[in-house]
């Protein structure tokens, strides 16, 4: 958000060519802005939480309300309702059947122009296609990506010099004001422990015949 926010990426690029001049990387403080959270479980209750820190006014959708959130100053609204009043959104939630293309040509026509979008949940939440329709108009004035619909065929692998056969993936990387990683915003030591830990965790305790704390019933 940060970096898309202060054109943080494309300021790396020109520096290290000694281009130091100022033109095009105008940002905005985020201080007083409208930040929209799809997703208050811990991960999104987490980013509240530091929204808030900003300065932000904190607009959060979740199918049942986080207390966690709420003491952060989040207050719950419908999805229609995000779109009109959000400066920026990002996504935090599961991908399901209901979730699918939460982001669609229909929803972003209800946002504010100039929104920016955030997703590093799940691809599938996000229409693609239509995100590329709103960066042409302008209605979407960044975009930040961790993930994409199509992304088990490019993320993980080494494909430096290759083609990208996916259309609207080749598409994206051509907008100045869209960042693309590679489904690595979990990718710390830190997480990587608690993975190992919980996953060992829920093997003992299948062993064991006792309930597993992370069952998904």
């Amino acid at each position: 958000m940060m970096t898309l926010d202060r054109k943080i990426h494309r300021s790396y690029n020109r520096t290290r060519e000694q281009n130091f001049r100022l033109s095009g990387l105008l940002g905005f403080d985020v201080h007083g802005k409208t930040i929209g959270v799809v997703g208050t479980g811990k991960i999104g209750a987490l980013f509240a939480r530091i929204a808030a820190g900003f300065g932000a006014k904190v607009l959060g959708y979740d199918v049942v309300q986080n207390p966690e959130a709420l003491s952060y100053g989040v207050e719950y609204v419908s999805l229609d309702e995000m779109w009109a009043r959000a400066d920026i959104i990002s996504l935090h939630c599961p991908l399901f059947p209901s979730t699918k293309h939460t982001i669609n040509a229909e929803s972003i026509a209800k946002m504010k122009d100039g929104v920016m979008i955030i997703n590093t949940s799940r691809g599938g939440l996000i229409d693609t296609k239509a995100l590329v329709a709103g960066l042409k108009s302008g209605k979407v004035s960044a975009v930040g990506l961790d993930v994409f619909e199509g992304e088990g065929d490019y993320f993980y692998s080494d494909r430096s010099g290759a083609v990208i056969g996916d259309e609207t993936l080749a598409r994206l990387f051509t907008f100045p004001n869209v960042l693309i990683t590679g489904h690595q915003a979990f990718f710390t030591k830190e997480a990587l422990d608690n993975i190992a830990l919980t996953t060992f965790a829920n093997v003992k305790a299948y062993v064991a015949k006792e309930t597993l704390v992370n069952e998904v019933k």
